[in-house]
């Protein structure tokens, strides 16, 4: 009995190290997408449209067009650590601007030490009513439907 007791200790031992080593592994995930240098090189400013644009780099990641027409292709690399939060590693942006002719007017390019934080909101939005418990949800409904079929 005592070479069972030895044994599955081992093996316990074992697979404890096992999942131990496996959760401080970080997990790498990349998202988006940029364009390959070379075909950035080929974009002439005053020459290329939107059209020519799409046909050589692709759907842009995002567009805007507040005060300026700009196409965005974004890619980022993050790596997560066991139960940590995600960091982001390797981040590029490639900006296309755009005339009032939807013509190329300039290009440039970010990486992560161009990026800035941003501070986001954390206020919650008010909504008309009153906010049930989960009780009154669940038997909120109890005593308000009848049988009335003379109507």
């Amino acid at each position: 009995m005592t070479v069972l007791k030895r044994h599955l200790n081992t093996t316990a031992q074992a697979l404890v190290i096992a999942i131990l080593a496996t959760s401080c592994a970080s997990i790498e995930s990349t998202h988006g997408y940029v364009p390959e240098p070379d075909l950035v090189e080929r974009v002439r400013p005053g020459v290329h449209d939107k059209d020519s644009i799409s046909q050589l780099l692709g759907t842009p990641t995002t567009s805007a067009g507040y005060k300026q027409e700009a196409w965005y292709y974004i890619a980022k690399r993050s790596e997560r650590l066991a139960f940590f939060e995600e960091e982001v590693v390797e981040q590029q942006v490639l900006a296309v601007y755009f005339d009032d002719r939807g013509i190329v007017e300039r290009i440039q390019s970010f990486d992560l030490e161009d990026a800035e934080q941003v501070a986001l909101v954390e206020r919650e939005t008010l909504t008309r009513g009153k906010e049930l418990t989960f009780m009154q949800q669940l038997f909120g409904n109890i005593g308000r439907f009848t049988n009335d079929t003379s109507q």
